[in-house]
């Protein structure tokens, strides 16, 4: 099999079970976590880490949020079977990066790692994460030069494919929608604080210390989170609240 055709056929497959390597994700980070210089730091020094590892964990889900608060029905969906794409997004955060969620995906990841106070788990799973979506990128990429041909090619080569390019900027063809967030993104967030917690649990239960100011702040960011999670994932099941025409 050609190297082409076989990086498009691993990509297809990794497209399928894209939703399953971040579970693993926290598992990894563990032992980094426990091995991390955590209890040599200063309070302040821990502090400031776990601010920038939120920070960046944040910019990663507003990044997906904008993103999928401004697609149409028929793209950027959570479909594991095939690619499926009805239009070609070129404008709004499109018309800056070709794989948007893809970038808020991995500062999400990037914040959590961060956050394993591990410089070595950084820069693992930064190689790992760029080696397993490169595959899923090539075959998207395909898929869309098929469907789309010379419009895609011209996207292609105005719009990178993962570090944005913010000159490139055109207003977004879709008003934004913060109900198809809501009804999209709130697993996103409630992994993401539970991928902290666990790291901080691990965290206490082995070096018998935590972040001071998060320590007491933890149980209510959980709580708080998962009421607004099963709130929103009622609505989406027995109301039509959360639902717009047009969107997925």
């Amino acid at each position: 099999m050609a190297l082409l055709h076989s990086m498009e056929k691993s990509g297809n497959w990794l497209f399928r079970y894209r939703g399953q390597l971040p579970v693993l994700l926290v598992f990894i980070a563990l032992p980094f976590t426990l091995t991390s210089p955590f209890p040599d730091l200063s309070e302040w020094a821990k502090l400031v880490i776990a601010i920038v590892a939120g920070g960046i964990s944040f910019t990663g889900l507003w990044v997906r949020a904008v993103t999928i608060g401004t697609t149409p029905r028929g793209t950027s969906g959570r479909n594991t079977q095939e690619q499926v794409a009805e239009v070609l997004n070129s404008t709004g955060i499109y018309s800056m990066v070709r794989h948007p969620l893809y970038l808020g995906n991995y500062l999400m990841w990037l914040g959590i790692m961060v956050y394993s106070f591990s410089i070595s788990l950084v820069i693992i799973s930064s190689l790992v994460y760029w080696i397993y979506y490169e595959r899923i990128m090539f075959a998207e990429e395909r898929f869309l030069e098929r469907k789309f041909g010379d419009a895609y090619l011209n996207w292609s080569l105005l719009a990178p494919a993962f570090v944005p390019r913010f000159s490139g900027y055109k207003p977004s063809s879709v008003p934004f929608s913060i109900k198809t967030v809501l009804r999209r993104e709130y697993s996103g967030v409630l992994a993401t604080v539970i991928c902290f917690f666990v790291l901080d649990v691990a965290r206490w239960t082995f070096w018998g210390s935590a972040i001071a100011p998060l320590a007491k702040s933890w149980p209510w960011i959980l709580g708080v989170t998962g009421f607004v999670v099963l709130v929103l994932k009622g609505l989406k099941k027995f109301t039509g609240l959360l639902e717009v025409q047009g969107r997925s």
